[in-house]
């Protein structure tokens, strides 16, 4: 490996704990050190960090904070219609 890539992964926290995970990588990157990039992005997508994946987890969320003021709503609703039963 040559030194900028060497220097290049110990500077770069994410490609050095994948790297770390996935010891493959290394085999590439001592046959080219153009694989840097591809090591990169296989990292980013190994710990979610991709646009697509932070997209995914804001939709997830979003999709739960609905979901649980869906069922306030129709909690709220049943307890007006038992209140107003209890009037009658």
């Amino acid at each position: 490996m040559d030194l900028y890539t060497i220097h290049y992964v110990k500077s770069n926290q994410l490609v050095y704990n994948y790297l770390r995970e996935d010891s493959s990588w290394y085999n590439l990157l001592n046959r080219d050190s153009s694989n840097l990039k591809k090591v990169e992005e296989a990292a980013k997508k190994f710990y979610g960090m991709r646009v697509e994946d932070r997209i995914k987890r804001i939709s997830d969320k979003i999709d739960t904070v609905s979901s649980f003021l869906e069922m306030m709503k129709w909690k709220t609703l049943i307890f007006y219609i038992d209140v107003c039963i209890l009037l009658v």
